[in-house]
C-alpha cells in the first residue's frame, strides 16, 4: 500500500493552508501549522495540579476551558485518565462551538500520546456507541483527530487504521459532515485517493453500517464543492484517470446509489469510467445495490463498440431488454447458458434496497430479457429448453400449451425443474401437461424431479398423494427449499399430509421444512409429556402464536436462554414467567436484548411486572429497549439521564403502544420537556434523540421545522390529517435540503418515497415527468407502496385526453413486450386502452399485468374487456389471478363462477374484496357444495369470519377449527358463542392441558360463565385485552377472587378499563370490601349498608362513570328495620 503517512507528509512541506470561506463553510475547521503562542495568548493559564486534580477526581473537568486544555503543556495532559474524553465532551456539548477556536482541537490532539489518544478514543466509543453525538461538536474533535490520525506512523497498515476507524473514531464517522474538515484543510484529491486507498484495505473487516458511514463521508468529500467531475479532468495530468470508481470510491462503491453516481459525473464520463478495465475488475467482485448495477450495465452496453461477449459474467444479470434484441439464436442460447451460470438463486445487494422475499422474485427488466430470447425460436424441442436453462421463464402460457408436448416436457424437466420465477399460470400449465402425457408422481423421488413447478399442483392432487411420497420428497433439501415459493394454500395442503404421516409433535417439527413451519396448527404443538428438541425447534421460523404453544416446555428443557433461538424466545409468556421466578426473568430479558426479540404489548407489559418485581435494576440498558415504554424516565434515573432514556425510546418499537393512547401522548410530552424544546421547532439532533417519536409531533411542530424531520416521518406508518397537510406544506415551499420538487431527481424522490401517498396533485405535477417515469422503472418495486398508492404516481404521467376515438393509434398497438411491461400503465388512457385492447387476450399475462399500477378508469376497462371476452362468466382458471381486478366484480358476476376448490377460494380472499363481495364468494362456494374445511377457513381467516351466516356456521366440521386459525372476537355474539362450542369440541382432548388456554382464547367471546370459573382454576393469565371482549352476562356473575385468579399478573391492568363496559357494571354488582381485597384500587362497589340496583341498560365506553347506570339508597339500618315491619304488620 502506498504509505499515507508519506502523502501527508508532503502536504505538511507545503503547509496545510487554510481554504477558501467557499470550501470550509460554517464548518469550524483550521488547518496546520498553528501557531500556539498566538493561539493560547488570550488563555489563561493552567497549572499541572490543576490537571492532576482533575485526573484524580478531585476536581470537576468542567472547571477549564478547551483552550485550557489545548495550551496546556503536553507532558501533564499524559496524566489524564482513559475517561476523560468523555468527560470532557459532556462538559463541551451543551455550549455553542461559535466561541470555540478550531485551532483548540489541532492543538489539544497534538499533544497527546497516540497509543494513550487509541485508548481514549476507544473508551469514548464505547460509551457513545449508540448515542448520536453532536454535529458541530464532531466536527470540532475531528477537526484536530484527522491531522493526529494522518500523522501517526504505519497509518496505512490495515490494523494500525482498524483500531483508529473502527474502536476509535467510530461515533465522530457517523457524521458525514466530518469529511468537511478535509477540505478546510486543502486535502488534495491525491492525498484523498491515498486516505481512499487506506480505507479501502479495511473494508471488509467493518460492520456494513461503518462502510455505509465512511462511504457518505467519503462522498460528502466528493460533492461538497458542487462540482461535477470531483478529482477528474481529462486535460489535467494526474486527474485524467479513468480509473475513477477505483481511485476515489474503491469497494465503497457497494453503498452507492444511481443518483450519487450522477452526482460525481456527466452521463458520458460515467460511461468511461464503466468501460475502464481497472473499474470492471474491481465492480466485478462487487456486490452492488440492484439498481446501481442495473444501470452500471447500462452504461456499458448503451453505446457503441461494446459486444456482450465482453460483458463481464457478473452484469448479465443486470441486462436491458433493448441489449439482447439483435442478438442471433446463437447468440441468444450463448447469453442464456452464461445468466443460467451467473445469475443464482438469489443474487445478494447490500445498501438501503430490501432484499428479494424469495427466490421466484423476478424483475420486469430480467423477465423482458428471458422473453426476448425465447422469442428468437419458433420449436422448442428438449436441447433447446435444456440449453435455455434460466431464459426458459420467458415462455408463454402459449407457447407451452402450443408450441411444446408433455413428452418434451418431460425430457427436459432437469432444467426447468431448476428455473426460478415461474407464474402461476405457468407451472400450472406445465405440470397438468406432464400429467396429462403420463408423468408418474409414484414416491418422493418423482414429486421432486418437479422442482421449482411444484407451485404449479393444485391442493386436491397433492391430497391425492400417498402421505410417504410427501415425506420422502420433504427430506431432500433441494425440494425443500421450494416450498418457499409455494402459495399459502398450497402450503397448508403439505403440512396436512406431512402431520397426517407423524404421530408426535417432536416429528413434526423434525421433519417439517422450514419455509413450512409457519403453517403448522398451533393445536399440532402441544409436546404434553413429551420432551421438545430444542435444537430442531431453533432451527425453524416460527410465529408468537405458535412459539407460545411450547415456550414453557423449552425453557424447562433448556435452561440456558443463550442457546434458544429469536423465533422461539418470541413466544414468551406469563404462564411461564411465573414460574421463572424474577433472577431468570431478567436473565431471559437480556438475551432477548441481545438477539433482538420482538414481543407484543402484553408480552412486555408482563415481562416488565417481573423484571421489576423487586424494584427497578440499575443497568435497563441491558434489556430490550421496548421494555422502557413501560416504565418511566424517573424508574431510568439509576441508569442514565432523560436523554439517554427518550434516546433509547425513540429507537424502541412504538407501535407496540396504539397511535392516540394516553401513554404515547405523555411520552412525547415528557420527551419535549427533557429536550428543553419549548417552541414548535425541533433542530437535527433533537429529531435524532426523538426517532419514532416523531410520528407523534403536530403538524405545527412539522412546519416550523422544515425539512429537518422529513427523513424520520417517512418510516411512520400513518398520518393524521393536520400532519399530512403540514408535510405537503413543508415540500411545496422548496426550503428543504431536496430542493422543490420541479429539481428532484429519480434517486430524490426514492429518498421520500414513503411520502408519495400524502403527496397530492400539487405537489406530483411540478416533479417532472421523466423523473416520475425513471423512479417506478428504477424504484417502485423495491418500495413498499402498494399498487394503489403507486397508481397516484401513474395518473400523472398519463397522455393528455384527445376526442374520443373509435381506432387504436398505431403507435400504441398492444404487444408482447407492452403486456410484459409494468410500464405499461404510463402508455395508455383509459380510452387508448380500451380500443387497443380489441383482439388482445389477457388470458396469459393477467397475472403479471394487474400487479403493474392501472388507475380506477384502466382497471374498469379491463374489467369490461373480460366482462366481453367470457359473457357467461369466467373460468375458474382465470379466477386466481384476479388481483386488484376482484373489487370490480359485483355480487351477480360472482354468482356465475365456478369456485370448486378451496385454494379458488384462497386466491381470491387474498386480493381483500369488500364484505359484500367476499361474503358472495363464500356463499357461491359453499352453494357449489363445497365443504367449509381447515383450507376454507384458514382462507377465510379472521378479516372475514364474521361474514358466515348460521347456516355456514353450523355446517362447520368441529376438527376443521384444530387446525384453522380464526379469531372471531369482533363478531357478532351468535357467531362467538357457535364457533367457541365446536372450538370447545375440538380442543377437548387438550382440557387438561396447559395449552389449552392458548387454543380456546381467541373463541373466549362466546365461553358462558360456568366455563370461565373452570378457566379461573387454571390460573391462565387472561390479558385484558380477552377479558374485555368475554361475554356480557359470563363476566357478570364472577365473583372477585374468580376474576383476579382469571387475570393473575395482569390484574392491576383492570385498572385502565374500569370505566369501560361490562367492566364498570361488573364493579358496582361486587361488594366494595372484596374489591377491595384486590388491592388494585378499583372503586364503585357496594358499601356496607348500601343497596346497588344496576340498571339493565350500560353505559358506553365514553360516558362517565357515574352516570345514570345505577341508583344508590344510603338507609340506615333502623329505618330499614322499621320500614320491612310496617310492610308486614299492614
Amino acid at each position: 500500500m502506498t504509505s499515507l503517512h508519506s502523502g501527508l507528509g508532503f502536504l505538511l512541506s507545503v503547509g496545510w493552508l487554510v481554504a477558501a470561506a467557499a470550501s470550509a463553510g460554517t464548518y469550524p475547521c483550521s488547518s496546520s501549522p498553528v501557531n500556539e503562542a498566538a493561539v493560547c495568548a488570550s488563555v489563561k493559564s493552567v497549572s499541572q495540579e490543576m490537571l492532576l486534580k482533575i485526573a484524580h477526581g478531585q476536581a470537576s473537568p468542567c472547571n477549564l476551558t478547551f483552550g485550557q486544555y489545548a495550551c496546556a503543556q503536553s507532558a501533564w495532559l499524559q496524566d489524564l485518565k482513559d475517561d476523560f474524553l468523555v468527560s470532557l465532551y459532556s462538559c463541551l456539548s451543551p455550549k455553542p462551538v461559535s466561541a470555540v477556536d478550531p485551532a483548540y482541537s489541532i492543538l489539544f490532539f497534538s499533544k497527546y500520546d497516540a497509543n494513550k489518544l487509541v485508548a481514549a478514543l476507544t473508551t469514548f466509543s464505547q460509551r457513545f456507541s449508540q448515542e448520536p453525538l453532536s454535529q458541530e461538536w464532531s466536527i470540532v474533535f475531528m477537526n484536530g483527530l484527522w491531522e493526529k490520525m494522518l500523522q501517526v506512523p504505519h497509518i496505512d497498515s490495515p490494523p494500525v487504521l482498524f483500531q483508529w476507524v473502527h474502536e476509535g473514531l467510530q461515533p465522530f464517522l457517523v457524521k458525514p459532515t466530518v469529511f468537511a474538515c478535509l477540505h478546510a484543510k486543502n486535502v488534495l484529491c491525491k492525498t484523498f485517493q491515498k486516505i481512499v486507498t487506506a480505507l479501502n484495505g479495511i473494508y471488509s473487516d467493518l460492520p456494513v453500517e461503518e462502510q455505509r458511514n465512511l462511504y457518505n463521508g467519503i462522498k460528502y468529500y466528493l460533492i461538497q464543492d458542487g462540482s461535477k467531475q470531483k478529482c477528474y479532468s481529462a486535460a489535467v495530468p494526474g486527474l485524467n484517470s479513468t480509473a475513477w470508481f477505483e481511485n476515489y470510491l474503491g469497494s465503497f462503491m457497494e453503498h452507492a446509489t444511481v443518483g450519487d453516481l450522477q452526482l460525481f459525473a456527466d452521463e458520458s464520463t460515467l460511461q468511461q469510467f464503466a468501460r475502464d478495465p481497472v473499474n470492471m475488475r474491481m465492480v466485478s467482485n462487487l456486490t452492488l445495490l440492484r439498481t446501481t448495477a442495473v444501470y452500471y450495465t447500462l452504461l456499458l452496453t448503451s453505446g457503441p463498440g461494446f459486444p456482450l461477449s465482453s460483458l463481464p459474467d457478473r452484469f448479465v444479470c443486470y441486462l436491458s431488454p433493448s441489449a439482447v434484441s439483435n442478438l442471433s439464436r446463437n447468440e441468444a442460447l450463448s447469453l442464456a447458458q452464461r445468466i443460467s451460470k451467473n445469475c443464482p438463486m438469489n443474487v445478494p445487494h447490500t445498501g438501503a434496497n430490501k432484499e428479494r422475499l424469495h427466490s421466484s422474485s423476478l424483475t420486469t427488466e430480467e423477465l423482458q430479457v428471458a422473453s426476448s430470447l425465447v422469442r428468437k425460436f419458433e420449436h422448442f424441442p428438449p436441447a433447446i429448453l435444456r440449453a435455455l436453462g434460466q431464459a426458459a421463464v420467458g415462455l408463454s402460457v402459449s407457447q407451452i400449451e402450443n408450441s411444446i408436448s408433455g413428452k418434451d416436457l418431460e425430457a427436459a424437466l432437469p432444467a426447468l425443474s431448476e428455473v426460478r420465477g415461474w407464474n402461476t399460470e405457468q407451472s400450472s400449465t406445465i405440470i397438468n401437461k406432464l400429467l396429462s402425457s403420463g408423468y408418474q408422481i409414484a414416491d418422493g423421488q418423482s414429486l421432486a424431479k418437479l422442482g421449482s413447478l411444484v407451485a404449479g399442483l393444485n391442493s386436491s392432487t397433492l391430497q391425492s398423494l400417498p402421505p410417504k411420497v410427501i415425506m420422502e420428497a420433504i427430506k431432500l433439501p433441494e425440494f425443500a427449499q421450494q416450498m418457499v415459493t409455494l402459495p399459502s394454500a398450497l402450503k397448508m395442503a403439505f403440512v396436512e399430509k406431512i402431520s397426517s404421516s407423524v404421530g408426535h409433535p417432536a416429528d413434526l417439527v423434525k421433519y417439517i421444512p422450514d419455509a413450512l413451519a409457519g403453517y403448522i396448527p398451533k393445536s399440532l404443538l402441544v409436546f404434553g409429556k413429551e420432551k421438545p428438541n430444542i435444537q430442531d425447534l431453533n432451527q425453524k421460523t416460527w410465529t408468537r402464536e405458535q412459539a407460545a404453544m411450547f415456550f414453557s416446555d423449552v425453557i424447562k428443557t433448556e435452561p440456558d436462554f443463550s442457546r434458544l433461538s429469536q423465533s422461539v424466545l418470541q413466544g414468551f409468556t406469563c404462564a411461564a414467567a411465573n414460574e421463572m421466578g424474577m433472577e431468570s426473568s431478567q436473565q431471559l430479558a437480556k438475551v432477548m436484548k441481545q438477539k433482538n426479540v420482538k414481543l407484543g404489548e402484553d408480552q412486555l407489559r408482563c415481562l416488565v411486572k417481573m423484571v421489576t418485581l423487586h424494584g427497578i435494576p440499575k443497568d435497563l440498558d441491558s434489556y430490550p429497549k421496548d421494555l422502557l415504554l413501560f416504565l418511566s424516565p424517573s424508574d431510568y434515573a439509576t441508569t442514565g439521564s432523560c436523554w439517554q432514556y427518550f434516546a433509547n425510546i425513540g429507537k424502541a418499537n412504538l407501535d407496540v403502544l396504539q397511535r392516540e393512547s394516553s401513554q404515547r401522548k405523555q411520552l412525547l410530552l415528557e420527551a419535549l420537556a427533557c429536550l428543553k424544546i419549548t417552541g414548535t421547532q425541533i433542530n437535527e439532533e433533537n429529531a435524532e434523540v426523538l426517532g419514532r417519536l416523531v410520528c407523534d409531533l403536530g403538524g405545527e411542530y412539522i412546519r416550523s421545522s422544515g425539512g429537518i424531520l422529513l427523513k424520520r416521518l417517512s418510516q411512520c406508518e400513518s398520518f393524521l390529517p393536520d400532519q399530512e397537510e403540514a408535510i405537503r406544506s413543508v415540500i411545496s415551499s422548496g426550503n428543504t435540503k431536496f430542493g422543490p420538487p420541479s429539481v428532484w431527481s429519480a434517486s430524490t424522490l426514492n429518498k421520500l418515497s414513503e411520502l408519495i401517498p400524502v403527496f397530492d396533485h400539487s405537489i406530483l405535477q411540478k416533479i417532472p415527468k421523466n423523473v416520475l417515469t425513471l423512479w417506478l422503472k428504477n424504484f417502485a418495486r423495491d418500495s413498499s407502496l402498494s399498487r394503489e398508492e403507486l397508481a397516484s404516481i401513474v395518473e400523472e404521467l398519463l397522455p393528455s385526453r384527445h376526442r374520443r376515438d373509435a381506432g387504436c393509434p398505431s403507435d400504441k398497438k398492444i404487444t408482447q413486450e407492452v403486456l410484459e411491461d409494468d410500464l405499461m400503465p404510463t402508455y395508455y388512457t383509459a380510452e387508448q386502452l380500451q380500443a387497443c385492447l380489441k383482439n388482445v387476450s389477457l388470458a396469459n399475462h393477467l397475472s403479471q399485468m394487474l400487479n403493474y399500477p392501472f388507475t380506477v378508469e384502466q382497471l374498469a376497462v379491463l374489467k369490461r374487456h373480460l366482462d366481453e371476452a367470457y359473457p357467461d362468466g369466467l373460468p375458474e382458471s382465470l379466477l386466481p389471478n384476479l388481483g386488484s381486478l376482484t373489487r370490480f366484480f359485483t355480487p351477480e358476476d360472482i354468482s356465475k363462477w365456478k369456485i370448486s376448490s378451496a385454494d379458488t377460494l384462497a386466491a381470491l380472499l387474498q386480493n381483500t374484496p369488500s364484505d359484500r363481495e367476499a361474503a358472495e364468494m363464500i356463499k357461491r362456494y359453499v352453494a357449489l357444495g363445497n365443504r367449509l374445511n381447515a383450507t376454507a377457513l384458514n382462507a377465510i381467516g379472521t378479516k372475514y369470519v364474521c361474514l358466515l351466516n348460521a347456516t355456514e356456521l353450523n355446517a362447520i366440521d368441529s376438527n376443521s377449527l384444530k387446525t384453522a386459525s380464526l379469531d372471531p372476537s369482533a363478531c357478532s355474539q351468535l357467531t362467538k358463542d357457535v364457533l367457541y362450542n365446536k372450538a370447545k369440541r375440538a380442543f377437548s382432548d387438550q382440557h387438561n392441558s396447559r395449552a389449552y388456554y392458548t387454543l380456546i382464547k381467541p373463541y373466549l367471546g362466546g365461553a358462558p360463565g360456568v366455563d370461565l370459573r373452570a378457566l379461573s382454576k387454571d390460573r391462565v393469565n387472561m390479558d385484558i385485552e380477552t377479558f374485555k371482549k368475554l361475554r356480557r352476562d359470563s363476566l357478570l356473575i364472577l365473583t372477585p377472587t374468580e376474576v383476579k385468579d382469571l387475570l393473575g399478573v395482569n390484574l392491576k391492568a383492570l385498572m385502565s378499563v374500569q370505566n369501560e363496559s361490562p367492566i364498570w357494571e361488573w364493579i358496582q354488582m361486587q361488594k366494595q370490601s372484596d374489591l377491595d381485597k384486590l388491592d388494585v384500587g378499583l372503586f364503585g362497589g357496594i358499601q356496607e349498608g348500601y343497596i346497588n340496583i344496576v340498571t339493565p341498560k350500560f353505559q358506553t365506553p365514553s360516558s362517565a362513570p357515574l352516570g345514570a347506570v345505577a341508583m344508590v339508597f344510603h338507609l340506615l339500618p333502623a329505618l330499614l328495620l322499621s320500614f320491612v315491619m310496617m310492610l308486614v304488620l299492614s
